[in-house]
């Protein structure tokens, strides 16, 4: 029965979450769509739903026994979902807070700060949720939030009992996480990113449901072939393929001049075939230099070009496990939903971390030890060192 059910908005921040949450030492298994009963045994399942599927979502958190909802949701927010959650919860507030210093976001006055940017066309957060919401927003400013907890939870009444929904905090230090995710003990629906989720399993071990566990990470043994698979150009992605050139065999596809999903896939797998191996990886790559990749936006478009990599990179991996792939890395931010769409994959238990926020994850049915690095994630020899014992 899980402690804690989260729901998330993308890919990329349910695996960041579910890293976070197994580091502090809660059993964690992403689920893709609304999960079936019954959910998998663990202390936190994290649920990627799909388009419109998130109140049903919560109602089979809350059937299997989560005790709180904690929606996951970026800077940009989803207003429309969070009133839909507050009234299937029976909530009157909820605490809102995407920040997370650890990885350059901050909240100060209630405005949203990258490093010491302030982000976005809107950077006021209170401002931004309002315009999306039915209910009205406060503030949890600075000199609340340094007082610690029990100032925090004070203001929180005082702004639901002033008629506010939404309440958002600022935080500046992992001190001020901590503090925000005490403080939202017995709360119903906690929404934010996952440095307010590293707050919250401290509550249920204070509260004697979640016993301290040394194994909440653990996986079965790694086998079989390693491949990394890349999808976007980012800089660090781009450099982490120069990196792995040095050591290990690197397919890069020319998405310009075959622009069709299948050619590329048997491009791909009749290189891969004597490549693959138990002992290094294998990187195929769509990536591309930023002037490539407007190039092929420019002769396809941009929503085109996207989905012609997501189908590549699905068809490819579904080759590659199909030859014993077993370990696979998928990188960049696109892609991973259909990769996980074509494999069949809708449960993944959640173990330990290669970097911060990139944890290794397992899924029964293929049996494959799965990792999915945002394209801006992970050192350059990310794609040799991940696969080490």
């Amino acid at each position: 029965m899980p402690l804690l059910g989260c729901i998330a908005d993308d890919l990329v921040g349910a695996n960041d979450l579910a890293a976070m949450l197994v580091a502090q030492g809660m059993r964690s298994v992403l689920v893709v769509g609304v999960p079936p009963a019954p959910l998998p045994e663990a202390d936190a399942v994290i649920v990627l739903p799909g388009p419109g599927d998130a109140l049903s979502a919560c109602d089979a958190l809350l059937a299997a026994g989560a005790r709180q909802i904690f929606f996951q949701c970026a800077a940009g927010f989803d207003g429309p979902v969070a009133d839909a959650l507050l009234r299937r919860l029976q909530s009157g507030f909820a605490l809102v807070c995407p920040a997370f210093p650890a990885q350059g976001r901050s909240i100060y006055q209630g405005h949203l700060f990258t490093g010491a940017s302030l982000q976005g066309e809107e950077p006021s957060l209170p401002r931004a949720l309002a315009r999306q919401t039915e209910g009205g927003v406060g503030l949890l400013p600075f000199a609340v939030v340094e007082q610690g907890v029990t100032a925090i939870r004070q203001a929180m009444h005082r702004l639901r009992d002033g008629g506010r929904r939404y309440g958002i905090a600022d935080a500046l230090t992992e001190a001020h996480l901590l503090a925000l995710g005490a403080a939202c003990d017995g709360q119903a629906l906690v929404i934010g990113g996952a440095g307010l989720a590293m707050g919250l399993p401290q509550n249920f071990r204070a509260a004697g449901l979640l016993p301290d566990r040394a194994d909440a990470d653990a996986l079965p043994p790694p086998m079989g072939a390693m491949a990394v698979l890349c999808g976007d150009g980012d800089r660090a992605t781009l450099a982490q393929i120069g990196m792995a050139r040095l050591h290990a065999p690197v397919l890069s596809l020319d998405l310009l001049a075959t622009p069709e999903a299948m050619a590329l896939r048997d491009q791909a797998l009749d290189w891969a075939a004597g490549r693959l191996s138990e002992a290094r990886p294998i990187v195929i790559a769509t990536a591309a230099l930023p002037e490539q990749v407007a190039a092929l936006h420019t002769r396809l478009g941009r929503e085109a070009a996207e989905a012609l990599v997501a189908e590549t990179l699905a068809a490819i991996a579904e080759g590659l496990v199909a030859r014993g792939v077993r370990q696979l890395m998928l990188a960049g931010d696109g892609g991973g939903a259909a990769v996980l769409r074509r494999l069949g994959i809708t449960a993944l238990r959640v173990g330990p971390q290669i970097d911060a926020g990139l944890p290794w994850m397992f899924a029964e049915t293929p049996g494959l030890h799965l990792a999915i690095k945002p394209g801006h994630a992970g050192s350059r020899d990310i794609f040799l060192r991940a696969f080490q014992p």
